[in-house]
């Protein structure tokens, strides 16, 4: 244990943390330091301030930081048995709580909750303890913990009955699902989680829709939300880092590879859209659109171009590389039934490359964003950020960043592909003027809680009586 002074005011609870590590061939570790919300809210609370992220060790680098002691200040990472992590993560935040909050399960044939679930929900219970215990011995008295996600809904109930001081807050980064479809979970289950979330003081999420969603299924299952103050924060784009990284050399050298993939002339317009191969995000519905909008307007034919960047996600569960194959194969279908000589309808990217997600969206005439269900979605609150000359918003009604951005998006049922074709179809014939319009509103709207002061924020509101 350490000692009392060198215990933090602040602490941040995930399953990914601020840094990892890689194991070169000659025994050495390497370290990246990753960003996001989380980092840049940390450091606006400034190096005055005890803090300390409290995370997982995610692979053998990871581990092997931890056995050999290696780590940056202000950062715990806790060398977890990687067949509990395996259950924990994939089994069940992945497999079973991603799922019902995002409404993916077939129901006929899933889920099925029987024995091997209860061996992976004891792993997940493990998991939850192991974050628990941690923060209970590095928190000073009195101190604010932010607990992170679905991974972790467990955890402010046990660290409450360790550490009654303590103010507690626990952050949902997804949807959370209507109560009828939340009880697709065992009673016992359900229940379980909802009183490990109402174990913080303060339970937020993205959106209201989100928030009201919890509060039902806690009134339904609980009789109420006992004393637990329920919150919104509407993660934002971070427009000044967005703006001057969208405008560095090796993003305009990816624009004119992008350009020239592209072809055509000035006028041959852009559909862009950039995701991970998760199963939520809709990208294989969305090829369909493009498709129905090739075959009802033959004039968009060597007109438009769809720059699809579908980044594998999750490749480790069968079911995720199965759909990461179904968006290549859709794709080359595509290409083989309307390529022509100088157009390739789809240009499809599957290596993650942020250089050149950023230059696409420069180039975007129209940001296609059709999840199935989706927390908040920053790309569709990017896209318009950095867009050269302004984008149109095709935006799933099913995402959470419908909530800010709907009323200057053209919005579609993610599951109507007729319907998303018609979309496609209006925004690449809407004019430069309205174009700009919505554009200049959506950048404002995307950017109104950007990611240090959403960060804060939730801090400040956690502290308040």
């Amino acid at each position: 244990m350490v000692s009392e002074h060198a215990k933090a005011q602040v602490l941040v609870a995930s399953n990914r943390g601020p840094v990892s590590y890689t194991l070169r061939d000659d025994g050495e570790l390497d370290s990246k330091r990753g960003g996001g919300g989380l980092v840049s809210g940390l450091s606006a609370i400034g190096s005055d301030a005890d803090s300390l992220w409290v995370c997982a060790a995610l692979g053998e680098g990871d581990r092997e930081a931890v056995v050999r002691g290696i780590g940056e200040p202000g950062v715990r990472m806790l060398d977890i048995d990687p067949e509990v992590h395996a259950d924990a993560y994939n089994g069940i935040a992945n497999s079973v709580l991603w799922f019902v909050h995002h409404l993916l399960y077939q129901t006929p044939m899933e889920p099925v909750f029987d024995a091997r679930f209860r061996r992976r929900w004891a792993s997940y219970e493990a998991y939850n303890r192991a974050f628990a215990d941690a923060l209970a011995e590095e928190a000073a008295e009195g101190a604010s913990v932010l607990v992170q996600d679905y991974h972790l809904s467990l955890v402010p109930g046990m660290l409450r009955e360790l550490r009654p001081d303590l103010r507690i807050g626990h952050f949902s980064h997804t949807p959370w699902a209507p109560v009828d479809y939340f009880r697709l979970l065992p009673d016992d289950i359900a229940e379980q989680l909802l009183r490990g979330i109402l174990g913080a003081d303060r339970a937020a999420f993205l959106t209201r829709r989100w928030a009201d969603a919890f509060i039902s299924c806690c009134t339904e299952i609980l009789g109420g939300t006992g004393g637990t103050r329920i919150g919104v924060h509407g993660l934002g784009a971070d427009a000044d880092f967005l703006r001057r990284r969208a405008h560095e050399p090796d993003v305009d050298q990816r624009m004119a590879a992008l350009r020239e993939e592209i072809g055509g002339d000035a006028d041959r317009k852009v559909i862009v859209r950039v995701d991970r191969t998760e199963l939520s995000k809709n990208i294989v519905r969305g090829l369909h659109a493009f498709r129905q909008l090739l075959d009802e307007h033959p004039e968009w034919h060597g007109r438009v171009t769809h720059v699809a960047f579908a980044y594998p996600s999750r490749q480790d569960l069968a079911v995720y590389r199965d759909y990461t194959s179904q968006v290549e194969s859709v794709a080359a279908q595509i290409n083989a039934r309307y390529a022509a000589p100088g157009w390739m309808p789809v240009l499809l990217h599957v290596k993650d490359d942020f250089a050149r997600s950023l230059a696409a969206y420069r180039l975007a005439d129209v940001a296609l964003v059709n999840p199935i269900r989706d927390g908040m979605n920053l790309v569709a609150k990017e896209v318009p950020v950095v867009s050269d000359d302004g984008c149109v918003l095709v935006l799933s009604r099913e995402a959470g960043a419908y909530e800010e951005l709907g009323d200057d998006a053209i919005v579609v049922n993610p599951y109507d592909v007729s319907a998303t074709a018609d979309a496609l179809h209006e925004a690449l014939l809407m004019d430069d003027t309205e174009r700009a319009s919505r554009t200049e509103r959506l950048a404002a709207a995307s950017t109104a809680l950007p990611p240090q002061q959403w960060f804060l924020d939730q801090l400040e509101a956690l502290r308040k009586e």
